[in-house]
């Protein structure tokens, strides 16, 4: 899978970002069966250019963790499967995902990993609109964070 992890703020860049954002998305891929020419785009910014994205696209005026815009969106089928290439961009706020780490008792690296499978899944077409759906896809977040080892506080692998 090709990640292209951009900032909306040159200051913010850290390889360390890029190196959690890059394992997750490559597990995800392995795990979904993904093509290894597959791309995302991840763009990691503030809540100011998050709040203007969530008011713009989802009517939503405040700031979010995470957006996700699939290509594929809107289609009747939905996610073609393995042989699509361009999947779609991921927008995650640093602000946010700061303060979730901190309200949540966990490390800023497990939130960030969180906020990227969140929106991976997403993009391959999973939502949280009915409890039943909210279920299977926490249990598909939790799955793939084990297996990179982002666990919870107490938590075992």
């Amino acid at each position: 899978m090709k990640v292209r992890i951009t900032y909306e703020n040159k200051a913010t860049e850290k390889k360390e970002y890029e190196n959690i954002i890059e394992s997750v998305c490559k597990e995800g891929a392995y795990i979904y069966g993904l093509d290894e020419d597959a791309e995302l785009s991840v763009v990691l910014c503030d809540n100011a250019y998050i709040h203007e994205l969530n008011k713009t696209y989802r009517n939503i005026d405040r700031p979010t963790d995470v957006l996700s815009f699939a290509l594929n969106e809107g289609e009747e089928e939905g996610y073609d499967g393995p042989d699509t290439k361009l999947l779609g961009d991921i927008v995650i706020s640093l602000d946010k995902t700061r303060e979730q780490s901190e309200e949540y008792g966990h490390s800023f690296e497990r939130e960030l990993a969180y906020l990227t499978v969140h929106g991976m899944l997403h993009i391959l077409g999973y939502d949280h609109m009915t409890d039943e759906d909210k279920a299977e896809m926490r249990k598909e977040e939790e799955f793939v964070l084990h297996r990179l080892g982002f666990v919870r506080e107490g938590e075992e692998l």
